[in-house]
């Protein structure tokens, strides 16, 4: 593998129907996938599920409601159990849940 390209693959699962949209994707590790891609045990992948749902809000009969979005992530910011946030850790999950928004919102052009 190039030592420039990245080791990880992103796994996406997405769902489309008229109760709404789910994105669902979690970063694996390239060998790991390749190990049960080959018949190797699936429990020794680390996931960490990342996603996004927007679902209709309001009475179902008015066509012109609006929408609920709701985003989740799962991040490791520290392998110790023990250990403390920092504030540094959580600025940076609370931007990246902005961005996040933001980048959804323009993607489906919503007014700010």
């Amino acid at each position: 593998m190039n030592p420039k390209q990245s080791s990880m693959l992103i796994l996406q699962e997405t769902c489309i129907d008229p109760s709404g949209s789910l994105v669902v994707y979690a970063p694996v590790d390239i060998p790991a996938m390749q190990v049960v891609m080959n018949g190797g045990d699936s429990a020794y992948v680390a996931l960490l599920p990342s996603g996004f749902s927007i679902v209709p809000d309001g009475p179902a009969a008015q066509r012109v409601s609006g929408s609920l979005l709701t985003v989740a992530f799962q991040i490791l910011v520290n392998s110790l159990p023990t250990a403390k946030l920092t504030v540094e850790s959580v600025e940076t999950v609370n931007n990246l849940i902005s961005c996040t928004v933001q980048k959804i919102k323009a993607a489906l052009h919503c007014e700010s």
